[in-house]
C-alpha cells in the first residue's frame, strides 16, 4: 500500500514514519507549517527544518502553510493530502496521534472525505513506552519548545534521565508532549542518510514559555 506521513519533523511524526517504512510504501510526506505557536492542531517550532530532513530521508516532501485557526489549518491539510492523492497515488495517511482525540477525530474525518484509510501506530500506546522506543531505536530528539517546562530544557537532548523524570510528573505532565507541554526536533533516526547539524540558533519567549528556532543548519 502507498502512503503518505503526516510529518511535523517531531519525535511521534519520525516514530510512525519508521513503523509505516516498515509495514507500507512510504510514498511522500506531508507537512503543514501554521503562522506560530498557537497553532491549535500543527507543530509549529522550525516547520521549515523538515526540507532538510526529507532530504536526508530521500522522501518527497509536499509542504503547505496555514494560519493558526482550525478552518484555515484543515482546509491546508485535505489540499495537501489532495495533491498527495493525486501526484503520488497515496491509499492511506499515517500519522503519530496518540491520545488526542481532539486531533484523530479531524485526521480521520478529512481522510474519510478524500477516501483515504487513516493508520495511527502510536495510538493509545502509553507515552513512556514511545519515548523509550524512540531511544532504543537510536534516534537523536532535542527540545525546541517549552509550554510549561523550565526554558533550560531548550537545545537538550531526550535521554533516559529524562525520560525517567517525565514518568515521575506523568500524574500532571502529558510526558509525549501531545498536550503542548513540549515539542521536539530529531535530528537523527535510523531511516536519514545524514544527521542534521544545528549551526545557529536563538531561544525567544519566558522562562516557562519558550521557543529554541534554528536559523542555519546542515546535513553532515
Amino acid at each position: 500500500m502507498n502512503v503518505c506521513v503526516l510529518y511535523s519533523g517531531g519525535k511521534d511524526s519520525n516514530l510512525a514514519l519508521l513503523k509505516a517504512h516498515e509495514e507500507f510504501e512510504v510514498s511522500c510526506l506531508v507537512t503543514l507549517s501554521p503562522k506560530s505557536e498557537e497553532s491549535s492542531i500543527f507543530h509549529y517550532p522550525n516547520t521549515e527544518l523538515v526540507k532538510l530532513q526529507a532530504e536526508s530521508l530521500g522522501i518527497p516532501l509536499i509542504m503547505e502553510t496555514c494560519s493558526d485557526d482550525e478552518e484555515s489549518s484543515l482546509k491546508a491539510l485535505y489540499n495537501a493530502l489532495r495533491k498527495a492523492k493525486e501526484l503520488y497515488s497515496v491509499e492511506g495517511v499515517v500519522t503519530g496521534a496518540i491520545r488526542s482525540t481532539y486531533q484523530a477525530t479531524r485526521f480521520q474525518r478529512i481522510c474519510d472525505d478524500l477516501e483515504l484509510w487513516c493508520f495511527n501506530p502510536l495510538w493509545l500506546r502509553d507515552e513512556i513506552s514511545i519515548l523509550n522506543e524512540a531511544l532504543e531505536r537510536g534516534f537523536e530528539i532535542i527540545f525546541v519548545r517549552v509550554a510549561g517546562l523550565d526554558r533550560s530544557m531548550l537545545g537538550k537532548r531526550l535521554n533516559e534521565e529524562i525520560v525517567q523524570k517525565f514518568a515521575k510528573m506523568r500524574s500532571y505532565l502529558n510526558p509525549a508532549g501531545e498536550g503542548g507541554e513540549y515539542e521536539t526536533l530529531v535530528l537523527n533516526m535510523p531511516l536519514f542518510k545524514k544527521r542534521i547539524k544545528i549551526l545557529e540558533f536563538e531561544i525567544i519567549g519566558g522562562e516557562f514559555d519558550a521557543t529554541l528556532i534554528v536559523k542555519r543548519a546542515e546535513l553532515v
